[in-house]
């Protein structure tokens, strides 16, 4: 055990090995761009591409805000939808059976499909986006607490019911308490698919929001600005990312313990 101990990194190392990847790839990426070996007006260089954040941070933020609108309400609601299927399903076997296979097939289709049909049903506004985003969150959702709920030890549920506890005991006391570790690792998943999602619906149509921005950007061959939103994007599905670990601790406080 002590020898395990020792060959797993400290956290300096966790945080410095990566950031100095990143630095060295930044360096390339800027010398090579600098010395001609790539053409500047293909790829820019990371400053220009920071440049253009900078130049760009108001009207960035006003496209910012609408798109994280849009993921939030999408991703609240996906995280509903999944939640309440998740819960059916472990509670009818027959629904179980019906749905399984429909929500597989439903992340068959490409989002690029579904979007223009989404905007000739719904118009360029709210609802098309929210509903694209729906259906791309709850899947993770759905699908990791079932396998949770699935998961649950036999023994402790018939234990339980020669306590004399109800089904709706079992389910706050045994199931949904051990599933929630899956919860999140699928809620993970849909956070980013939130502002993905979210960006997608917005290319195909919209009056504002980092999709109309890119489009807008692309038509014009400003790819420093492009990169600049690609960037802004990653950061906002990061931040989500990280909103959900915080949740998760508040969430479940054991586990918070055991990794101290």
């Amino acid at each position: 055990m002590a020898a395990t101990g020792a060959n797993e990194p400290t956290h300096t190392r966790r945080i410095a090995v990566p950031a100095v990847t990143v630095a060295v790839l930044l360096v390339a990426w800027e010398l090579a761009v600098r010395m001609g070996i790539v053409p500047n007006f293909l790829l820019p260089s990371p400053t220009q591409v920071v440049a253009a954040l900078v130049s760009d941070a108001p009207l960035l933020a006003s496209h910012a805000a609408t798109t994280i609108v849009e993921a939030t309400l999408g991703l609240g609601i996906g995280v509903v939808v999944g939640f309440a299927a998740a819960v059916l399903m472990d509670r009818f076997e027959t629904v179980y059976l019906a749905l399984d296979p429909l929500i597989t097939i439903s992340q068959t289709i490409p989002t690029v499909a579904i979007a223009p049909l989404l905007v000739l049903w719904f118009g360029y506004g709210l609802a098309p986006k929210v509903i694209l985003i729906v259906l791309t969150t709850f899947f993770p959702v759905a699908v990791s607490l079932v396998s949770g709920f699935r998961a649950t030890d036999p023994d402790v549920i018939d234990l339980m019911r020669t306590m004399g506890a109800s089904d709706l005991q079992i389910f706050t006391q045994v199931k949904l308490p051990g599933a929630l570790e899956h919860l999140f690792s699928g809620l993970r998943i849909s956070a980013t698919y939130a502002i993905v999602g979210a960006v997608i619906s917005e290319w195909l149509g919209g009056f504002s929001g980092l999709g109309v921005y890119m489009t807008r950007v692309r038509k014009s061959f400003a790819y420093d600005r492009m990169f600049a939103v690609i960037i802004l994007i990653s950061v906002m599905s990061l931040a989500l990312m990280r909103l959900v670990d915080v949740l998760e601790r508040v969430c479940m406080p054991w586990k918070r313990a055991e990794q101290e």
